[in-house]
């Protein structure tokens, strides 16, 4: 049950936390494209922003098998830090370059803003669905 929780935070955080900022970011003239992008994407056309946040869902998974069991400071902090460093290096290492897009600073710098946000997001989501007993986050 606890790795179900995982993919629920993983895929809330990527809808609220994730596309959020992004639209903070969108709205400010800082990105360049909108967010809760609901153009259909290949192989089976669900709308980019799921398909976004079923690897969200993903990504929280391995996390949680990374910061399940650490204590309140390391759980929180290596939340952020691996949330936003693990997805955007493979962003923009692998998927960036299979889907012919450019790798920029500025993405660089972006993408570990929202990932790191979306960590946050993830901790959060996990705490309030019961994944971490509340007697380790003392």
């Amino acid at each position: 049950m606890v790795w179900f929780k995982a993919f629920v935070a993983g895929f809330l955080s990527t809808l609220i936390f994730h596309q959020g900022l992004f639209a903070v970011f969108f709205y400010a003239g800082m990105a360049p494209s909108e967010p809760f992008n609901l153009t259909p994407v290949p192989p089976i056309g669900v709308p980019a922003v799921i398909s976004l946040a079923f690897f969200g869902g993903l990504w929280g998974m391995v996390l949680w098998a990374i910061i399940g069991r650490m204590a309140t400071t390391g759980f929180w902090a290596l939340a952020v830090i691996l949330g936003a460093v693990a997805p955007t290096a493979v962003a923009m290492l692998v998927v960036f370059p299979l889907k012919g897009l450019e790798v920029t600073a500025q993405a660089w710098v972006g993408g570990l803003i929202l990932n790191g946000f979306w960590g946050l997001g993830l901790a959060l989501f996990l705490v309030l669905m019961g994944a971490r007993n509340p007697k380790s986050l003392q």
